[in-house]
């Protein structure tokens, strides 16, 4: 990366940093909010009658075990949310050209914004974790399998974001993107239910195709040590996709599709 190439990408990651970090307001209370009433309600209430979970060996608390899928699910929104709210808020206000003129590179571009979405997704999945710890003692079993599958998740949502940017043809679209098909994902994905007490038939086999339950066992992975699908097969299978969704930003991005009338 040339010196202008990276000083443009340091500077359009630095815009879309501080453009949510000046509204904590919109970027983290929401977030407070909504997990403190996650871990007292269903960690806390239901907690008492579920009891414990076992899965992999491993027998813990109801809500030791939801932590995980509540902080992937905080984290690949906020990844999400970022990257395709700054490229289509771009668009609708027309400043995106202002970057596109720029001397730098298509794919520089699009590492800035699935950067400064990822680094969204992780303060906000790190705000979860500390509010779970309030709840609930958590350590860290595996610290670097909880860091790398934590940054894989961040950058293929933003990456996928960045999709949805593009596509977007109106605000409504942005909502029902994130409220109809990342959060439903993720609920169905392993995260207050283990995926073997599910009764094997079309409804297993359909939840085994979901790619959050693996993004849900790694994260619990690193929580707790323990998984119901491979750790290192599902980090390798997600950094793949990663990789092809940035691919695909960067032609996507190259060809105009969504920047131009």
């Amino acid at each position: 990366m040339s010196g202008h190439g990276l000083t443009g990408f340091v500077t359009l990651t630095r815009r879309e940093i501080l453009r949510f970090l000046r509204r904590p307001r919109n970027t983290f209370v929401p977030p407070f909010v909504t997990n403190v009433l996650y871990f007292a309600v269903f960690g806390v209430v239901l907690g008492e009658r579920v009891g414990t979970m076992k899965f992999d060996g491993l027998t813990v608390e109801y809500i030791t075990f939801i932590l995980p899928g509540l902080v992937v699910l905080g984290a690949i929104s906020n990844a999400f949310e970022n990257s395709s709210f700054s490229i289509f808020h771009g668009r609708w206000n027309r400043y995106i050209e202002e970057t596109l003129t720029s001397p730098m590179s298509y794919s520089r571009m699009v590492a800035a914004y699935i950067v400064s979405g990822a680094v969204r997704g992780l303060l906000v999945g790190t705000l979860i974790a500390g509010i779970g710890a309030f709840f609930t003692s958590v350590g860290v079993a595996q610290p670097l399998y909880l860091v790398a599958f934590a940054l894989v998740i961040t950058l293929l949502f933003s990456s996928v974001g960045v999709v949805g940017g593009l596509w977007a043809d109106d605000w409504d679209n942005l909502t029902m993107m994130n409220q109809f098909l990342v959060r439903p994902l993720v609920f169905f994905g392993g995260v207050f239910y283990t995926v073997n007490s599910l009764p094997d038939g079309i409804f297993r086999d359909i939840t085994l195709l979901n790619p959050m339950v693996y993004m849900v066992n790694g994260i619990r992975y690193g929580f707790l040590g323990a998984s119901e699908v491979n750790p290192n097969l599902s980090l390798a299978v997600l950094s793949g996709l990663t990789l092809v969704f940035m691919l695909v930003d960067a032609y996507l991005f190259r060809r105009g599709y969504g920047l131009t009338d």
